[in-house]
């Protein structure tokens, strides 16, 4: 479904780096894999990179057969709102919008009408263990409930592939473990692969499997 060949990727400026070469990637439907490295090895860039939102020095990214090399900026922009569901460490909760309003969004940009992702948005919700708090406001909220309300908003739409960017570094341990448990979880069950990038060794053992960045590519660790 994703796959990732040769790529590698360097900064320009000044003091130009290479960031990775060589990084080799292949996910199926319902498998969930995270990536560790350490800080500035790359696992932001390289999520960046598999979006679309940034472009390799050479190599190649293929999501279900669509090489992202070859579409314009509209076409990414298209395959980031219907195949994509991301969550980032700060939640990016709207604070102005309730609860189902924040999960529907990604609905809207679709232009599912109203009723209908109102529906939606209220039957995640109660997967994410949030049944009934779709009129919540973001600030009645903890913060790792903030974070479920991340998960649904990422899955709501049906994406193909999940990237969760440090989705639990805001949170305190047993938060955590919630939310770690959850999204793998959910995941899973809507058929999505999906791709966790943390610094933790307890958050990347929820994964199907444990990639290691380093400059010269992905390693899977060891048990």
């Amino acid at each position: 479904m994703l796959v990732v060949r040769s790529l590698a990727k360097s900064f320009a400026g000044p003091r130009p780096r290479s960031v990775f070469t060589n990084v080799d990637l292949v996910l199926a439907p319902g498998e969930y894999v995270a990536v560790m490295g350490e800080s500035g090895s790359g696992k932001s860039t390289l999520l960046n990179l598999i979006a679309g939102l940034d472009h390799p020095d050479r190599g190649s990214i293929a999501l279900d057969g669509a090489d992202l090399s070859a579409l314009d900026d509209n076409a990414l922009t298209l395959l980031r709102r219907t195949r994509f569901g991301f969550v980032f460490q700060a939640f990016h909760v709207l604070p102005y919008l309730g609860v189902a309003q924040n999960v529907a969004l990604p609905l809207s940009l679709l232009g599912v009408n109203g009723a209908e992702a109102s529906r939606r948005a209220s039957e995640i919700l109660v997967k994410v263990g949030l049944g009934g708090r779709d009129a919540s406001m973001p600030r009645e909220l903890s913060g790792g409930e903030l974070q479920r309300v991340a998960i649904a908003r990422a899955l709501v739409h049906g994406p193909q592939l999940v990237l969760a960017d440090e989705p639990t570094g805001n949170l305190d341990a047993e938060s955590a473990a919630q939310v770690l448990r959850l999204l793998s979880e959910q995941v899973k069950s809507h058929g999505a692969a999906g791709i966790l990038v943390t610094h933790s060794r307890a958050a990347a053992e929820t994964a199907d499997r444990v990639l290691t960045l380093t400059s010269s590519g992905l390693r899977e660790m060891k048990s």
